[in-house]
């Protein structure tokens, strides 16, 4: 909670090293448009329904003929790297508005990730209307967090409103956080200690600690109880984590202000979402598309191949030339009509390497199916009489997570070899392809599956194994086992993975790994059925994957059609 209030500061122009700055960001990211240029009023203080002051930074174009404002609300603080959008857009002829949310970075209040952005947005609005530089055209713009903030104020749609620029954000952090059934602990947590000091460790020093994040939190994720040791590394300062941690229950009231599933019905704004297929919040972002396609809402989607960290970075150039063409239709009204007619849907497939425009999302696909055999075989053709497969899950040396769609720096497609080489996770691989295999849609795995423990996870990935034998995760996916089903038969278990738009190669295998979790993405099972981060037992489970003409194992993916 801030106490003291920083000054606010005359409208000043961006210095020489910020010019030059804005100068090279412009030729490396092949930004369009006439540069304008901006002068910069910080620590604006504005005021909040229940008297909390938020901390805002207004950006000023350098023009007679502004083309709207763009409203940007964030916990991550008002200087570089939040703040680059900002210059962008202002350096085009936009009004930026930076607020810091509550208790971040000079605003006051406390912080409670997500649960007070739909007021304090409101608020923001309403302090808007009140300057004389408004001129009744607003967008929103951000992604993650700053996504959320602006599903928070789509709650209730301001008139003022004419457009929307989110990119890889939740709507509902309840499914974020347990849709699988286990909560997404490596996440979270990983959110949750870097929040608490991210103002005193910034710029340059924050580097340091991202890179060695894991490390530090290593012996948090293998503690018990959970809940006691997240506390501890979070130096008490964090009691939402633990809120979030035990409370898998949906309709639990911690939960009531971190669902914003009504905003998809009461947006009527067009909207361009961005999205990553190794993002964690890439079934969120889809959802949100075919929610707001199916009302008629005029909505646009880019999906490429990047990880949540690596949209600001590898995926900045396409995220803000689309964000600018989208404001020029939307708020400034002054495109070129070719730009109105542009598909809504663009994907980057992986394994073919290009960009791929598509009128709908999903597309037409067929399926193809896959059969998993004894000896690790996957084929076309049904299984016959054969022993079933068995791995034996010990929660006390999970099966690690190994890439993937994870929040922090070593998400993404990385080689599988340490993990296939576990003695605790089974592989089922294709031969060499003679044509290649485009799979685009949702992958579907059912397992025939018994086990010896009520309480347990299955986790299952889909890989693309080159000619050399290096095998990479394309899409994954985990469900938590419902303990009431019987343990003395076997269980059809469907595993949905993660969308993808990818293209296995000729030559080329397709493996499928399934194992008893993923740890610390998700929190272990700990096999002792104990309320989430309260546990202080762990007992292991022997998982066995039927694949036999009585019980039949296979894989699901979508295929193109024609």
């Amino acid at each position: 909670m801030t106490t003291t209030l920083p000054r606010p500061t005359a409208p000043t122009p961006p210095n020489p090293a910020t010019r030059a700055a804005n100068r090279l960001l412009t030729r490396l990211l092949r930004l369009p448009g006439t540069r304008h240029g901006y002068r910069v009023e910080r620590n604006i203080p504005t005021p909040a329904r229940d008297g909390a002051v938020l901390m805002t930074d207004h950006y000023a174009p350098v023009t007679d003929r502004p083309k709207g404002t763009v409203l940007v609300r964030t916990p991550y603080g008002r200087g570089f790297p939040s703040n680059l959008e900002a210059r962008v857009y202002a350096d085009r002829g936009y009004h930026v508005v930076l607020q810091s949310c509550r208790g971040t970075f000079g605003s006051t209040g406390d912080f409670y990730p997500m649960a007070n952005e739909a007021d304090d947005a409101q608020d923001a609005v309403a302090w808007l209307r009140t300057q004389p530089w408004f001129d009744g055209r607003l967008a929103t713009a951000g992604a993650s967090y700053v996504g959320w903030t602006q599903w928070a104020l789509l709650m209730d749609p301001p008139p003022e409103l004419r457009a929307c620029l989110i990119a890889v954000a939740p709507h509902d952090m309840h499914d974020a956080a347990h849709g699988s059934g286990a909560f997404r602990l490596g996440d979270f947590l990983s959110f949750a200690e870097m929040v608490v000091n991210q103002e005193r460790f910034t710029g340059l020093r924050a580097m340091p600690r991202m890179l060695t994040l894991n490390r530090r939190l290593a012996p948090v994720f293998g503690a018990l109880p959970l809940a006691d040791a997240a506390d501890q590394a979070t130096g008490h300062r964090a009691a939402w984590f633990r809120e979030w941690l035990t409370t898998p229950e949906r309709d639990d009231p911690v939960w009531d202000r971190l669902k914003l599933g009504d905003a998809l019905e009461r947006v009527d704004v067009p909207v361009r979402l961005t999205a990553g297929w190794q993002d964690l919040f890439l079934d969120q972002t889809l959802h949100q598309y075919q929610a707001l396609r199916t009302r008629g809402v005029d909505v646009s989607i880019t999906v490429g191949p990047w990880t949540h960290q690596e949209l600001g970075q590898k995926g900045m150039g396409r995220l803000v030339r689309g964000n600018l063409e989208w404001l020029e239709i939307h708020l400034a009204d002054e495109a070129p009509t070719r730009l109105r007619s542009a598909p809504s849907v663009e994907v980057y497939v992986t394994g073919q390497g290009a960009w791929r425009h598509l009128d709908q999302w999903p597309p037409v696909t067929s399926a193809t199916v896959r059969y998993l055999q004894p000896g690790g075989k996957l084929v076309a053709d049904k299984p016959g009489e054969g022993t079933p497969s068995t791995y034996l899950y010990d929660p006390a040396n999970p099966t690690p997570a190994l890439g993937g769609p994870l929040l922090t720096l070593d998400a993404g497609s990385k080689d599988n070899a340490k993990l296939e080489s576990r003695s605790d996770v089974l592989t089922f691989t294709t031969d060499p392809l003679t044509a290649p295999l485009e799979i685009i849609g949702t992958p579907v795995v059912e397992l025939a599956h018994t086990r010896n423990n009520p309480h347990a996870d299955v986790f299952v990935r889909l890989c693309d194994v080159d000619p050399k034998g290096v095998s990479r995760n394309v899409a994954e996916g985990l469900l938590r086992l419902d303990p009431a089903s019987p343990l003395d038969q076997v269980q059809t278990v469907r595993v949905r993975l993660d969308a993808c738009a990818h293209q296995v190669k000729t030559g080329h295998q397709v493996r499928l790994l399934i194992a008893g979790g993923s740890h610390p993405r998700y929190a272990r099972s700990e096999g002792t059925g104990a309320a989430p981060g309260t546990g202080t037992e762990l007992r292991p489970c022997t998982h066995t994957v039927h694949h036999d003409s009585g019980a039949v194992s296979r894989v699901i993916l979508p295929t193109p059609t024609g």
